[in-house]
């Protein structure tokens, strides 16, 4: 298992999550916790880079539904960025790839 560590930072579009690790039902409220710790100004977009991730359960989606909600909530969107193989095909088989906007890469994500 690898521990979960998430990074943030400000982009032009708006916060930037970097998640390391797994994503899991011990880390999701973790997750929760520093989504709703955030500042998201109406129009602006919640991206999560996902480059990093090692694994992620149906806990971590669950987590990554309740950021989308938060987000819209907030009057903002959602992106997830550098989405692995293994998480990516999860997504598509239950339908979320078509919930979530994906980008190949952050900078993609964040391009004006």
């Amino acid at each position: 298992m690898s521990p979960l560590t998430i990074t943030t930072r400000d982009a032009g579009t708006g916060p930037v999550l970097e998640i390391t690790g797994d994503l899991d039902h011990a880390t999701a409220p973790e997750l929760r916790t520093v989504v709703e710790g955030l500042t998201l100004t109406a129009g602006h977009l919640l991206v999560v880079d996902l480059a990093r991730l090692d694994f992620c359960d149906s806990s971590g989606i669950s987590a990554l539904l309740s950021a989308r909600s938060w987000a819209i909530t907030h009057g903002g969107g959602i992106a997830l960025a550098a989405v692995p193989a293994h998480t990516a095909r999860i997504l598509r088989i239950v339908g979320l790839d078509k919930v979530f906007t994906l980008h190949p890469d952050v900078s993609t994500a964040t391009a004006s």
